[in-house]
């Protein structure tokens, strides 16, 4: 039994696990056994808490082409072009490793994306640290940064936009999502990971194997105890010069029509992706571990399947045309190793050294995987109050605030130009790529923490709501989504309770927007010690529209243009920013929030709206202050409710007296209020009765950082 005890605990199963690896084998696992059903059945794999709720995200759309199963979704966006996007987590190997851990997440997203057929146009990231004043903190922020710097900047991919989030409940355990986008242009092939063909080569290309990530897939789906340094093992090594050799060759090789079917060999390794591209063929595999390329010829067969070394790919051709993709991937400089070949099967077998040393049916582990039904409570409002006690915050402390200060020194380290599609980076609330149509390509991430903490289905709601509406201010119509649901630990009802009401919020968002979750992610036990995260629900949203001209600035750009807030009253809120306590009242209409989202689309597209920006943390006085610039500011009269209070949803634009009418006319179709609340002047920042010169407020926003990270700065 002590024996039986060590092992479930080196593996990471539990004992009802155990009882049900011996039901479906029919005896108890042997050897590599072990290490198959740890990777395949680990939270990080088999989404064995979450799937039950995943299901509904589904519903059909005609432009979905891929969605949850394969390694990104794909929508058809018309004109001969689709995207295929995704995005991931990579928390833990980030806490423990930080410039590792962000690298390998920006490079396995990556690879999700071309494994597909997809060039890689535009990476971008949310992240969330603790308070600065916590243990490692700067280190932490310096280290993630110049991780998805390091690896995206090598690469070649550009990134575009983030988010960037702090607060104390990250303190032991920070976010690092990462997403990825690519564009297949007309007559691209979209590429699938269902093996098929009885004689098929299996094969693998890309880097070698070495003995880093062993046990990653696992050790991600677990809660952090004191010893998480301990775990550094698990952190993979990425080498972005690599990536991009793979890119080019796996893409070459597409277009050549010389593979049947590729998956990265991401969490879990090789066991992932052979065993999964077999289930979804319900073919067989038989594969030679000692024909695996090794950076370390002391590595036994159990680290080769589980490990998760970088830059690597498993793919099925034809015997024919193997010389063929031999050929592509040394000119690349890259290993092509027939590992085995496909067979009817149904099992996969694997050999060592001419030994079979396990044969199982693919399905067994994918298909008989746990799926808990984990307890949780039909969701009631906790915060929600008659009358919000919302007191004014200074102006200055927010823009120099950790929370309210410039992201800019995180962002000036990314490549936000390569490639020469991008129209506008991060230093607007949109990002827009050129497509080869000419058409813009909006990307927007979602979810905003402090939203969360103030209530799950609000949030939720929000996760989905707050990104269209910033989308649809800039003109873009929302098509897809994708999401990374961050929550702490499962097993306990409230935080399960927390993620089936975000679920169920975002999931009719999505239907009611048009816009599918089509990829994703589920990151649990993001908890450390006890202490769960906030539970962050991150989405990232595309869109589309007609050309990149004429597109609303994110700040004002005219002396003399009106300023018009335009309001959906329904819910009001206060985060806990700066001390305040976290309370709302009211509550989201989704079919009335949709309709302003499209309402607010078609009005900007009217040329004469010069800037526009979606209302959100802090409150207006915040917005107004960022829509500022060196030398243009603004004089706003009261508004309704003052400058400190949160509304969901209100939209700031600017332009002529000339809007004002066909504004008004938007406003009604959609129950939305419209008032004009100013004007653009210069020098000053007027908010009722306080006046702020413009080099005071840019002072605090520009300089916030280095009072918070003054060894970073």
């Amino acid at each position: 039994m002590d024996n039986l005890a060590d092992k479930l605990k080196k593996y990471r199963l539990s004992k009802d696990e155990y009882a049900r690896i011996e039901s479906v084998l029919g005896r108890a696992p042997q050897g590599v056994e072990w290490a198959l059903f740890s990777a395949l059945w680990s939270e990080h794999c088999s989404y064995k808490s979450s799937r039950v709720h995943l299901k509904k995200f589904a519903f059909n759309s005609p432009r979905v082409l891929q969605a949850m199963g394969e390694n990104a979704g794909v929508i058809d966006i018309g004109h001969g072009e689709k995207v295929a996007f995704k995005m991931e987590s990579h928390n833990h190997p980030s806490f423990i490793e930080p410039y590792q851990g962000a690298a390998t997440g920006v490079g396995g997203i990556l690879r999700d994306i071309f494994t597909m057929g997809a060039r890689p146009i535009a990476l971008a990231n949310f992240l969330c640290f603790g308070r600065p004043e916590a243990p490692r903190m700067p280190q932490l922020v310096e280290g993630v940064v110049a991780g998805i710097s390091g690896y995206g900047n090598c690469v070649g991919v550009p990134t575009i936009t983030g988010q960037t989030e702090f607060h104390d409940s990250y303190n032991n355990n920070i976010l690092v999502n990462a997403l990825a986008v690519g564009l297949f242009c007309e007559g691209d092939p979209v590429v699938t990971s269902v093996a098929k063909g009885n004689g098929n080569y299996v094969v693998y290309v890309g880097a070698k194997t070495g003995r880093d990530g062993v046990h990653g897939a696992s050790m991600a789906s677990e809660s952090f105890a004191s010893d998480s340094e301990s775990k550094r093992p698990t952190v993979q090594i990425g080498d972005p010069f690599f990536e991009k050799l793979l890119i080019e060759s796996c893409l070459d090789v597409m277009k050549q029509d010389l593979v049947v079917a590729i998956q990265d060999m991401g969490a879990a390794g090789l066991t992932s992706s052979s065993f999964e591209m077999a289930a979804k063929g319900g073919v067989g595999f038989k594969i030679h571990l000692d024909r695996v390329p090794l950076r370390d010829t002391s590595v036994g067969p159990e680290e080769i399947l589980l490990s998760e070394s970088q830059e690597r790919m498993l793919l099925i051709c034809e015997p024919a045309k193997f010389e063929a993709v031999k050929k592509v991937f040394h000119h690349w400089g890259l290993d092509a190793s027939v590992l085995g070949e496909v067979y009817d099967g149904p099992e996969v077998e694997l050999y060592w050294k001419g030994d079979l040393i396990c044969k199982m049916d693919p399905k067994i582990l994918t298909d008989n995987a746990p799926v808990y039904n984990r307890p949780y409570q039909k969701w009631a409002p906790k915060k929600q109050t008659a009358e919000l006690k919302a007191k004014d915050l200074n102006l200055i402390d927010v823009l120099s605030s950790v929370e309210g200060t410039s992201r800019r020194w995180i962002y000036q380290q990314y490549d936000q130009r390569v490639g020469a599609k991008t129209a506008r980076d991060c230093d607007d609330s949109v990002s827009v790529q050129r497509l080869p149509s000419g058409r813009g390509f909006g990307l927007v991430l979602g979810c905003r923490p402090h939203v969360m903490r103030v209530d799950a289905q609000v949030g939720g709601y929000d996760s989905g709501f707050y990104p269209a509406l910033e989308l649809a201010a800039k003109g873009f119509r929302p098509l897809a989504m994708t999401d990374c649901l961050n929550f702490g630990n499962p097993e306990k009802e409230e935080i399960m309770s927390e993620f089936v009401a975000a679920v169920e919020a975002l999931a009719e968002t999505a239907k009611i927007l048009d816009s599918p979750v089509i990829s994703g992610n589920v990151s649990f036990y993001n908890e450390t010690l006890n202490q769960n995260i906030t539970s962050t629900p991150s989405t990232g949203l595309v869109g589309l529209r007609e050309s990149v001209e004429n597109i609303p600035r994110s700040h004002f750009t005219h002396k003399g243009d009106a300023i018009y807030l335009w309001r959906l009253p329904q819910v009001e809120l206060v985060g806990d920013q700066l001390g305040r306590t976290p309370q709302f009242k009211g509550a989201i209409d989704a079919q009335k929030a949709a309709r302003f989202v499209d309402a607010v689309r078609v009005a900007v597209q009217n040329p004469s709206i010069n800037s526009s920006r979606v209302n959100g943390k802090f409150g207006l006085g915040y917005t107004l202050a960022r829509m500022c610039t060196e030398t243009l500011g603004a004089a706003v009269d009261a508004v309704a409710g003052g400058f400190w209070t949160e509304r969901l949803y209100e939209v700031v634009l600017a332009g002529p007296e000339s809007v004002m009418e066909p504004l008004q006319k938007a406003a009604s179709t959609c129950g939305s209020e419209l008032v004009k609340i100013g004007t653009v002047t210069e020098g000053t920042l007027q908010l009722g009765p306080q006046k702020h010169s413009l080099n005071e407020l840019n002072k605090a926003y520009n300089t916030g950082w280095s009072q918070n990270f003054a060894q970073l700065a």
